[in-house]
């Protein structure tokens, strides 16, 4: 699995960073792919407009533009924001903060600010009816409605908090999670509960780990009859709103609170993630698809719809990017990405146990013995071959001192020492001969062993020792010569038909074709095999290029209104 992780060391200053690129070959590999894309502090929200042009972030509201790759504006309000949504496709805005206030900001700026009776934890809009659903340290819902410009009456509940909600985006239901553990289902249309899951009691299973009373700590739909839940206790629920039992229980094994939850429909994925770590697995089996681990705890997550790129809002200035090719394409406003991680595909880079194998103890290859392990001799040596070489070197040195030790009280003659140093010469050219030949015949008995031992080996092996066919060699004649052995009565007949139907023959015979000319020569056509990336890219190429095609602006009623001199007078009249 491939991830491209965008962003620099933040604490660092611009010159040491510079410095660092040029030294440090992991973060040359690193992208800014959005310029100051960081907080002074700590990021609590993120989001990303409808229109996927700007994301926006929280605590200290930044808005950047993704056409622009950097910091479009910033707000500055009074006290921390606890969430936000943006209303409109990319104008409205309304935050949610920790001192109860509602404020509401538009294009300008501030537009306008009210309270809510208790603190508030979660909100969620609904479009058909223009109300906002408040939930928080009550067991009320409030309503505000931002078409009349008043508070409606609340929707009562028998939870003592309520901690979120959502609102499903097909049927409109409405549902808060409490912090009893249950989600209460409403239908704003005639502000009556329609149902009550008890998600505390559906998530002890045999395989999760539960410690304490679950309270629901994030949800979000999916269609018209999908739903996800989140407990504090790091467990995740899915549900068919026909039934009351869960479909699949997911643990994090983590006790950590499920802060934020995602559906990825094309791969059937549901993305949960907890102040630790994102997983992403199959709503269907719960199998892990993959996950992500970031160094500081994560308090939101945002996946860009219609990729494989997501944001995360962290306890740390920096907010970070990632994109997951398996995903999803990469966004429009950054296609480089894709070619960036083809490239990082095509050269994988080597962990540090790519040559290591582990073992477990049951293994053949080792037998405990007090603090050690006994292992095959011949494996020993097959890994470490230069100990044996070094012990016969010493003992040949050995052999040589003590002779020579041995004949120190001889006398000292010159013809002595010339016998002398002839038997030195022929005692160590047999020391030699008898050491080749002894490293000859024990690498020749551990390659017998090994492939005595390895049925692999002998299956791959078995066909090079098998007798092989030579091959037989034909002389190639001219073309016309060779041609005309068997095809005389097939030219005779290709001849009686038209020009149509030789054509259609020839297309549908095959790739390669021989036609004589006019003037005497030979024309050969034929038609390259395309591999299937190779159609898949001409076709991904063609798409693109329909679709920017499709979004060319067309400037054809733009005219000119500046006009001549003429009998009016002046330069034109600007039109009204």
């Amino acid at each position: 699995m491939t991830f491209l992780f965008l962003c620099l060391f933040q604490w660092l200053s611009d010159r040491k960073k510079s410095v660092l690129q040029q030294k440090d070959v992991d973060i040359q590999r690193r992208i800014e792919l959005i310029q100051d894309f960081e907080m002074p502090t700590v990021c609590t929200s993120i989001r990303v407009s409808r229109d996927g042009q700007f994301i926006l972030a929280a605590v200290y509201n930044r808005c950047y533009d993704t056409y622009q790759l950097s910091l479009k504006f910033e707000r500055c309000l009074e006290s921390d924001v606890v969430t936000f949504d943006i209303l409109s496709e990319d104008s409205k805005l309304v935050f949610l903060h920790i001192d109860r206030y509602v404020e509401f900001h538009s294009q300008h700026g501030h537009y306008y600010k009210t309270r809510i009776p208790k603190f508030g934890r979660d909100f969620s809009y609904h479009y058909p009816s223009s109300d906002l659903y408040f939930v928080g340290a009550s067991s009320e819902v409030f309503r505000l409605n931002l078409e009349q410009g008043r508070f409606l009456h609340s929707l009562l509940t028998d939870a003592a908090e309520i901690n979120v909600c959502d609102i499903n985006p097909v049927h409109q239901f409405f549902a808060a999670g409490t912090l009893e553990g249950r989600v209460d289902c409403w239908d704003p249309r005639v502000r009556s509960r329609v149902g009550v899951l008890d998600c505390a009691l559906s998530s002890i299973t045999n395989g999760t780990e539960v410690e304490g009373l679950p309270s629901v700590s994030a949800l979000k739909f999916n269609g018209s009859l999908g739903m996800a839940v989140g407990t504090s206790t790091g467990q995740v629920l899915v549900y068919d709103l026909r039934s009351s039992r869960t479909l699949l229980v997911k643990d994090h094994y983590y006790g950590l609170p499920i802060k934020s939850l995602h559906f990825h429909n094309p791969l059937d994925l549901v993305l949960s993630a907890d102040s630790k770590i994102i997983k992403m697995w199959n709503k269907d089996n719960g199998k892990v698809f993959s996950s992500i681990e970031p160094q500081a705890n994560i308090n939101d997550v945002c996946l860009y719809p219609g990729s494989g790129m997501l944001f995360t809002a962290n306890e740390d200035p920096k907010m970070n990017t990632f994109y997951i090719p398996a995903l999803g394409p990469a966004p429009r406003w950054c296609s480089f990405l894709e070619n960036l991680t083809e490239e990082l595909g095509e050269n994988p880079e080597s962990t540090i146990y790519d040559d290591y194998k582990f073992v477990t103890r049951k293994a053949n290859l080792g037998k405990a013995y007090m603090h050690g392990f006994f292992m095959d001799i011949r494996l020993d040596h097959k890994v470490q071959p230069h100990l044996l070489q070094d012990e016969e070197e010493e003992e040949v040195e050995g052999r040589g001192s003590s002779e020579e030790e041995e004949s120190s009280d001889d006398d000292d003659k010159s013809w002595v020492q010339e016998v002398r140093e002839q038997r030195r010469l022929i005692r160590a050219e047999e020391r030699e001969r008898t050491f080749n030949q002894r490293k000859e015949r024990r690498q020749q008995d551990r390659e017998t062993s090994l492939q005595s031992s390895d049925p692999v080996r002998n299956r791959q092996q078995e066909p090079l020792n098998q007798s092989q066919n030579q091959p037989r060699f034909y002389q190639i004649k001219a073309g016309e010569a060779f041609r005309s052995f068997g095809d005389a009565a097939r030219k005779q007949k290709m001849q009686k038909t038209s020009l149509e139907e030789r054509l259609q023959r020839e297309q549908s015979s095959g790739r390669l074709n021989f036609n004589d000319t006019a003037v005497g020569s030979k024309q050969l056509t034929f038609t390259l095999k395309k591999t299937e990336r190779q159609r898949f890219q001409q076709q991904a190429e063609r798409d693109h290029h329909e679709e920017r095609r499709k979004i060319r602006w067309a400037a054809g009623h733009l005219h000119s209104h500046r006009g001549g001199r003429g009998r009016g007078g002046g330069r034109g009249r600007r039109p009204f």
